[in-house]
């Protein structure tokens, strides 16, 4: 089910922000207490839109406000401030904000900022039916060496999943991580070819994690590698094959997961664990360098 995110480091104001919005019919909410642990949920999955308080400790609104329109820019966010100031609310607009709300007025205007926001955002929405209809998409990609553009693809994934029935809420979040690793892990570890600690910081969001990245992105042969998404959806399964451009890996050395769940436990290689466990099928191709995935519809009571 779609959600908006409320991000207040005040658990008082998050609750209310959170009751003006209950009960609406196309989303829940969802929250944050400060700006890394929103974006911590962004790279999971994609919000209709973030409200954010602008005072917060670690990282304030402000700067989440900046990062969400550089790396979500489908995202609409509302601003919420105490301070009421038109100084600091022209600063969220011009960062990318597409509202703002001063909490004092929020029970009069946050739901119906929320919604004008919504409508502008989402357009149309009469397909619901056509679903129903569908029996089979298959939807290619071909990814440049850039994480940000998982988030979306993966958005877009889960979508189109959980309108055929494959998966509930509870199962989308599973499949988000799933893909979000294999896909990470296609551009570090294939194209890359990052070591395991280059990769480890690369999963930061320091400069000197950025410089990482950059250095390596600029460098033939991995600057002209793309990542190769295929994601076939019947009303049985999705499949999706993952394919990067690097020289592979030893696919004997994989864990038996499911076998020995000790490696839960592990630092190394957490993300593909918990894709084994997330998915109904997990098998790479004898060269190391395609993965192919399955999520298979839940069986009727």
């Amino acid at each position: 089910m779609n959600f908006v995110l409320v991000v207040d480091d005040s658990s008082v104001d998050r609750s209310l922000a959170g009751h003006l919005l209950a009960g609406h019919p196309e989303f829940h909410v969802e929250y944050a207490s400060n700006g890394i642990e929103a974006l911590e949920l962004l790279e999971a999955r994609l919000p209709l839109a973030v409200i954010t308080d602008i005072q917060m400790p670690e990282m304030d609104g402000l700067q989440l406000v900046e990062a969400i329109h550089r790396h979500y820019p489908s995202v609409p966010m509302i601003v919420m401030t105490a301070h009421g100031s038109e100084e600091i609310a022209l600063q969220a607009l011009s960062l990318g904000a597409a509202d703002y709300v001063p909490k004092a007025q929020l029970a009069a205007e946050l739901r119906k900022s929320l919604d004008t926001v919504l409508a502008l955002a989402t357009g149309e929405r009469g397909h619901q039916r056509l679903w129903h209809c569908l029996r089979r998409q298959e939807l290619q990609y071909e990814l440049e060496n850039d994480v940000k553009l998982i988030p979306p693809l993966v958005d877009e994934l889960q979508q189109v999943a959980t309108q055929l029935g494959l998966v509930n809420h509870n199962e989308r979040v599973r499949l988000a991580k799933s893909l979000f690793e294999v896909l990470r892990n296609a551009i570090y570890h294939g194209n890359l070819e990052l070591s395991p600690a280059e990769a480890a910081l690369a999963k930061s969001l320091s400069p000197e994690a950025a410089a990482v990245i950059a250095r390596r992105n600029a460098q033939a042969p991995h600057c002209d590698r793309r990542v190769h998404v295929r994601a076939v959806f019947s009303q049985q399964e999705a499949r999706f094959i993952i394919r990067d451009e690097g020289p592979g890996f030893d696919v004997s050395t994989l864990p038996n997961v499911k076998a020995d769940p000790s490696h839960l436990s592990g630092t190394g290689g957490r993300g593909l664990v918990l894709t084994h466990m997330f998915m109904d099928e997990v098998s790479f191709n004898p060269a190391g360098n395609e993965v192919t995935l399955v999520k298979r519809a839940p069986a009727s009571a």
